[in-house]
């Protein structure tokens, strides 16, 4: 279940940035404090494979006959706003 969320979250989160336009307006500064550390042990990174198999999808056309709604079109006399706007220059 933890699998399939993580799949699900990170596919959520490049789709959404492959949806956005990105431009960058200002360069940034970070200052990171120094200091020591002093390594206790070895350590031992191991990042988690994945075996992701998506589904087929198949797109076909075939014809049906539906019932389709028709609107009709008749020509009234109604009353609508009329706006008149002076831009801040004319004022």
């Amino acid at each position: 279940m933890k699998k399939t969320l993580s799949i699900a979250l990170m596919s959520a989160a490049a789709f959404g940035l492959a949806a956005c336009d990105v431009e960058k307006k200002q360069s940034g500064n970070v200052d990171l404090p120094k200091y020591e550390v002093e390594k206790k042990q070895a350590g031992d990174v191991k990042l988690p494979e994945y075996d992701v198999k998506t589904p087929d999808v198949a797109v076909n056309k075939e014809q049906r006959t539906v019932d389709v709604p028709t609107i009709k079109k008749e020509e009234r006399t109604v009353t609508v706003p009329d706006v008149d706007v002076k831009p801040a220059q004319e004022k």
